[in-house]
């Protein structure tokens, strides 16, 4: 009796063993995409709709070395012309560390300081386009924090526009991401940060400046588009990089991340093998009517909304038509993620 006792006890921890494994397949099933990095602080975001897909420690106030011109060359188009002439300055002249080797009194366009800027990361073509822009360095640098607090942004602070180690210069993922797909809304900084190989000018010289993108991820990561490198001893290696596959433009910011090339593309593949980007509601779909003094007048959604979803994720939209509220909601998996104004036809 004892030994069918034992048997019983046994086959009940088999049955038990294979009911859990059968659980842990089926919920391994159903797991949300598996990122992972060994960077300090991440953020991994779908362009379009800011969708944040992964996040590490996102909001905390770090050093982001040259990943701050982002923010610079951002801060430069929306205030001066890319024609526009600037004459290099001795203030601009010799800055340590990255250099496109500008010379006093030489003469080159905004556009192609923002090329030495993105490309080489020249910490003297970020002071001289500081220098142009604002006047000063300090100047500039309220103009990206007024930029910053634009865009409702509280954990970032620039003291500079080259990212060179300051106590007071930080910035978190959240926020670098944020920046980066704002400056990836305008179409000349796509150019440029999406450039691998440029000439510009190099007055009293026979030859031209050659400057070839330090982002590997150019060359190395099928429909990568961008975006900045950084490093400095304080803030460790840090990279934004951005690609752009099947209509759909990911962001990944590692801050202190050794291999920062090969984390960003391992988190751009899990991005694009979990996520696509979904229309939700159709531009200029027509959304419903009401009646109003015996006049039927119809509404539309005057913008496409665009979504990132997994396979398993379900978008839904609820309209609200009245005298008063002329609205269309969308949700994702029951939450709100946009709600917009109906327009009348």
């Amino acid at each position: 009796m004892k030994n069918i006792g034992y048997k019983i006890i046994i086959l009940f921890i088999c049955i038990a063993v294979l009911c859990l494994a059968t659980y842990s397949v089926a919920f391994a099933d159903t797991a949300s995409p598996h990122f992972e990095t060994s960077a300090k602080s991440a953020v991994v975001m779908e362009r379009s709709s800011g969708r944040i897909l992964f996040s590490k420690n996102e909001d905390a106030r770090l050093p982001i070395a040259s990943t701050t011109k982002i923010v610079t060359a951002l801060t430069v188009l929306k205030n001066c012309d890319l024609n526009a002439i600037v004459e290099i300055s001795a203030e601009a002249c010799g800055i340590e560390g990255s250099s496109i080797y500008l010379r006093a009194g030489e003469h080159l366009t905004v556009k192609e300081l923002l090329y030495g800027l993105m490309l080489r990361s020249g910490n003297d073509a970020a002071t001289a386009l500081a220098l142009h822009v604002g006047g000063s360095v300090e100047r500039f640098a309220d103009m990206m924090n007024n930029l910053a607090a634009e865009l409702g942004l509280q954990n970032c602070h620039f003291a500079n526009p080259h990212g060179l180690h300051d106590d007071q210069h930080y910035c978190s993922a959240n926020d670098l991401a944020v920046l980066t797909r704002e400056a990836l809304n305008n179409k000349d900084f796509c150019e440029i940060v999406s450039t691998k190989t440029v000439r510009i000018s190099n007055e009293g010289y026979e030859y031209d400046r050659v400057l070839v993108n330090k982002n590997k991820l150019l060359s190395n990561y099928d429909c990568a588009d961008g975006v900045k490198t950084g490093y400095t001893k304080k803030a460790g290696r840090c990279f934004v990089g951005s690609a752009t596959r099947n209509g759909m433009q990911v962001i990944v910011v590692v801050l202190n991340c050794g291999p920062m090339f090969e984390e960003t593309a391992a988190m751009l593949n899990e991005a694009f093998a979990n996520y696509t980007l979904k229309t939700v509601v159709p531009l200029n779909k027509q959304c419903g009517s009401i009646e109003d003094n015996g006049v039927k007048r119809y509404f539309i959604c005057p913008e496409r909304i665009q979504y990132p979803l997994t396979d398993k994720e379900v978008a839904a939209t609820q309209v609200v038509l009245d005298k008063e509220i002329r609205i269309i909601r969308v949700f994702v998996n029951k939450v709100v993620i946009r709600e917009i104004e109906l327009q009348e036809m």
